[in-house]
């Protein structure tokens, strides 16, 4: 029984670690085939939704930008929590023609109250007033294919995906990206 508490332990760690040091990982629907999977990345899905403040959201989000940066986070990803201050701050400097929003992942719909209020105290403690919406039904089909949290994308005006997806904390490498993808 001793040995099978250290074990456990060990594995709680190495767990952990991983989580730490690579993002947070995402559970994936095994129902999404490939072929889906590979439809859906070159757009972000039509939506109605709501943000954590409960204001009603949709695809229109993208039309008055150039450049939307979509970052999925979960309220149990540190590395995600990490970040927050950061894109908050950057979401104040952004050029006119692009806005950050983030998806919350692990809400698991508008009814989700604990995890919405775990939302709103993380983007309050990060000073990070940019709109975190809350996935509906499509995007949730969507995120089936993101693996790991912080996961972080570009769509254009059109809710195009354009780029390429930056897996974990990153905020360097999201402002090259912004800046390549406004020329």
């Amino acid at each position: 029984m001793q040995n099978f508490i250290k074990l456990t332990s060990l594995i709680m760690v190495v767990v952990a670690m991983l989580f730490l040091s690579a993002g947070c990982f995402a559970e994936k629907n095994a129902s999404t085939t490939t072929s889906e999977a590979v439809a859906d990345a070159n757009r972000f899905p039509d939506f109605t939704t709501v943000d954590i403040e409960g204001n009603s959201v949709t695809q229109d989000i993208f039309k008055d930008k150039k450049v939307t940066v979509i970052n999925i986070w979960g309220t149990f990803c540190p590395p995600c929590i990490g970040e927050m201050p950061e894109l908050g701050q950057w979401a104040r400097e952004m050029p006119a023609d692009a806005q950050i929003i983030g998806l919350v992942c692990d809400v698991s719909d508008k009814n989700d109250k604990d995890t919405i209020n775990e939302a709103r105290i993380i983007t309050a403690e990060a000073n990070a007033k940019f709109v975190n919406i809350i996935p509906n039904g499509d995007i949730m089909r969507y995120l089936e294919q993101v693996e790991a949290v912080p996961t972080t994308i570009f769509v254009n005006s059109k809710g195009e995906i354009i780029g390429e997806m930056v897996v974990g904390a990153n905020v360097p490498k999201y402002k090259e990206l912004l800046k390549r993808y406004l020329k």
